[in-house]
């Protein structure tokens, strides 16, 4: 095949690929000319044996053009596949790019910047607008909120009515943001300012797309003209929360790194293909270090991205890289590093606007700084869009921001220029003193108890202003006006590049997220060992006390109440078999949170997630139950038909993982999945045919019966045993393991034992299934809920507490406190 078929070809493919995360259409068509006239050459120098291995680069067919540069090293420029890079190649890269954050950072977004604009390609850029956006929530009362159990039932009945619009709900409807407008542009950094409950982070989450269904929205949120429902929001634009929520066994380049990998390298290698096509055709030569890292920033899959290496270097996390970011059982990082770690997730993706909730909350200022102007760097430099609630950032931080939208209970109080917005605040009596950061100023001056402070008009008598008095005034003022004016002018979609919103839900396809997903449970697998060789012990010890307890020579096969002693110990090893995968639930629950947070940023499906929890596991089983079987079958003095029984108890093992698995992300929380859980449990034990025979249970409970999977799994086991050789004597005709069987209501039948076997693995199946459902379609069991204020005696209101979508605006006020 020729280079142009194979260019053809290969386009084709990366065209038709699912694993794309933004357009994937010819990237000529995508990437605009900007009209800037191309260099003849590149003004780069470079030594003879350079040039020759470039050129033997340049002669190559497109995609493996892509995939190859000119890795600079101690003996010279060597080729190399960049999908192939050790890790110290990509350390020292991003060393040579960026060795000192300060000076250095800017600097390599300017050179990123100078080889794009040479050959006159177009950036995508990003405006958000909102208008007239109004969310509504409802809640309880102070009162009918306390999670006691009385109200706890009556919550769950009344929800249930309601459901069924059989009686009307008692919740109270309450507004968190009211009628706000306003625009978030490219190339400016906007900062989000506003006192506790103001509504901060329900704007932030309503603007990413990842508003609580619950809430009543109206009004229209559009991303360059284009409504929600036209693309993927959540892919589109990144939002970084003010909970650090990560997997505490992985350390911090693992945790960046996979994020990295699922989110994928969106418009990437699109772009950088139209790059390489314009360079070859207008004879330039790029820099090698920002040739080479710009296509390692393009690979798709990679499991250590050169992406992941500089955003550790530029938030400063390279020193503690290799360490586990740890929890409330793992020793880790710092709370100051965790809050870098939620930042740098989602800087890794190639989301172009960033909604940023209070990233400072246990940083130092001087960290703050250099994660802000580092934002502010990209920004500017690569026209991304940021939009960044602060709390009470620090006057060297509050400077670096272009934009102020300063909100007040709800209200938009001021959208504009920084520069300017102490000049609106004067206009309407006043001032920030000197002593008093202009941030703090404007946090304060819309509070009732901190206003009349900074009353600056002393002819004339203090009144307090309210927000919405101030709402109203910078609607006339000039700002207000310019705002309105933009607002007015609806945007050209026409001008909205065709790479700048993501239209896929997923930034790989569908067997690349599987197999990220089992390469980080294998990875916690071996970090968690502990648990999996703990359980072998456990079942060792109980291997030898079963043993003891029901020892061969202790037991004959001679009547009916010989079988009964055997029957106990078979329950006893489906028992221990089935009690040993119980620790499954609380792994399960453990990891649910950061699950929920990568799912709902679509990092991956709930299925790619489940069945490496269920497949993986596998391997597990085969041992635990080899070591039981090999210990205990013929000691016990089982007869000789081993190996029907460890089959069973392959299943029977499996399905306990999945039912617990299924338990844990049902119930979500560790109280509830061990209280309903074990409940549903001891019904399970009570109907499965040995606690209470068949004969014995009610004609309105024989259903559990039948859908208790340990019923089946008893039943298959005994027929194993009792059917084989060793009781075999025959008693009034009969053979004495049938009289065993039918004295304890099991069914004697051979057959069993393949209905037994078959009705496991269909529980199996099931258990897993719901599994996966559960992940697919719950959310977070604890989910921040709104306290609304009640009157007192004497006809006071207390205050909110906390706000359904607006939980940070709770934590800055015990902050505060």
């Amino acid at each position: 095949m020729d280079a142009g078929n194979l260019y053809k070809a290969t386009n084709s493919l990366r065209a038709t690929s699912k694993s794309s995360s933004s357009f994937r259409v010819n990237s000529s068509n995508i990437w605009r000319n900007t009209g800037i006239e191309v260099f003849s050459r590149s003004s780069r120098e470079e030594d003879d044996e350079e040039a020759l291995k470039w050129a033997a680069l340049e002669k190559l067919p497109t995609f493996d053009r892509l995939r190859k540069g000119l890795l600079l090293g101690s003996k010279g420029a060597n080729e190399v596949d960049v999908q192939n890079l050790e890790f110290l190649d990509k350390r020292n890269l991003v060393e040579r790019l960026v060795n000192t954050v300060e000076e250095d950072n800017e600097k390599f977004l300017l050179k990123l910047r100078k080889r794009i604009d040479r050959v006159g390609i177009d950036m995508p850029t990003i405006e958000v607008r909102y208008e007239h956006l109004n969310i509504d929530a409802e809640a309880y009362g102070a009162s009918r909120a306390l999670p006691t159990f009385v109200n706890f039932n009556i919550n769950i009945i009344e929800g249930i009515l309601n459901s069924l619009h059989i009686l009307p709900s008692r919740k109270k409807p309450f507004t968190i943001l009211k009628d706000v407008s306003g625009i978030i542009k490219p190339c400016r950094m906007t900062l989000l300012l506003g006192p506790p409950s103001s509504g901060k982070t329900t704007l932030l989450l309503a603007l990413a797309g990842k508003l609580d269904p619950t809430l009543k929205v109206s009004g229209k949120v559009t991303y360059n003209g284009h409504g929600m429902e036209e693309f993927v929001p959540q892919r589109t634009a990144a939002y970084i929360s003010q909970h650090d929520l990560h997997i505490g066994e992985m350390t911090v380049r693992e945790t960046l790194a996979f994020s990295a990998r699922c989110q994928g390298v969106g418009s990437r290698y699109e772009m950088l293909a139209e790059l390489s096509r314009r360079e070859k055709a207008a004879n330039i030569k790029p820099d090698p270090d920002i040739d080479i890292y710009m296509k390692a920033a393009a690979t798709e899959g990679d499991e250590a991205s050169v992406v992941t290496d500089y955003i550790l270097k530029v938030l400063g996390l390279d020193v503690c890289a290799d360490t586990m970011v740890g929890d409330e059982m793992v020793r880790g990082i710092s709370g100051g590093q965790k809050k870098r770690v939620t930042t740098g997730e989602m800087l890794v993706g190639p989301a172009k606007a960033l909604f940023m909730d209070e990233i400072s909350t246990g940083l130092d200022s001087s960290t703050t700084f250099q994660i802000v102007n580092m934002l502010r760097q990209y920004v500017h430099i690569m026209k991304g869009t940021a939009f960044i609630s602060l709390l009470q950032p620090a006057p060297e931080t509050y400077d670096l921001f272009d934009d102020i939208v300063l909100l007040a209970d709800g209200q938009v109080v001021y959208h504009g220029p920084r520069e300017h917005v102490l000049e609106f605040f004067e206009s309407m009596g006043f001032k920030c003193p000197q002593r008093k950061g202009a941030a703090d100023f404007l946090q304060e001056v819309t509070s009732k108890k901190d206003q009349q402070q900074y009353w600056a008009r002393h002819d004339k008598p203090y009144k307090f202003i309210s927000v919405k008095e101030f709402a109203e005034a910078f609607k006339s003022y000039v700002f207000g006006q310019k705002l309105k004016e933009e607002l007015a002018v609806p945007f050209d979609k026409t001008k909205s590049h065709p790479a700048a919103l993501t239209t896929h839900k997923y930034g790989l396809g569908k067997k690349e997220l599987l197999k990220a997903c089992t390469e980080r449970e294998v990875l916690l697998m071996k970090r968690n060992s502990f648990v999996y060789f703990f359980k072998i012990f456990q079942l060792t010890v109980m291997s030898l006390t079963a043993m003891t307890l029901f020892f061969r020579t202790e037991m004959s096969k001679e009547t009916i109440a010989d079988g009964g002693v055997y029957t106990g110990a078979l329950f006893f090893t489906v028992i221990m078999i089935m009690f040993n995968g119980m620790s499954e639930l609380a792994m399960t629950i453990y990891k649910l949170p950061v699950f929920y947070k990568q799912r709902d940023m679509f990092f991956f499906p709930a299925w790619a997630y489940g069945l490496p929890s269920w497949l993986l596991k596998i391997p597990i089983t085969f041992i635990e139950v080899a070591i039981w079987t090999c210990l205990t079958y013929y000691v016990m003095g089982f007869d000789p038909n081993v190996g029907r029984q460890y089959l069973l108890l392959l299943f029977v093992h499996q399905c306990a993982l999945a039912l617990f698995r299924f338990i844990g992300a049902a119930g979500r929380n560790m109280i509830v999945a061990n209280t309903f859980g074990l409940f549903a449990l001891l019904l399970l034990f009570a109907l499965g045919g040995f606690v209470l025979s068949r004969d014995d249970v009610q004609s309105w409970w024989i259903w559990g019966y039948w859908s208790s999977p340990l019923m089946y799994a008893q039943n298959a086991i005994l027929v194993n045993e009792f059917t084989g050789h060793s009781w075999s004597r025959l008693v009034n005709g009969t053979e004495l393991g049938v009289h065993v069987m039918r004295s304890r209501g099991f069914f004697p039948q051979s057959n069993w034992y393949w209905i037994g076997l078959g009705a496991v693995i269909g529980f199996i199946f099931l258990f897993n299934i719901l599994f996966l459902i559960a992940l697919a379609v719950l959310g977070p069991y604890e989910k921040p809920q709104a306290v609304l204020p009640e009157e007192t005696e004497d006809g006071a209101t207390q205050k909110s507490i906390s706000s359904e979508s607006s939980s940070a605006e709770t934590d800055e006020n015990k902050k505060k406190e």
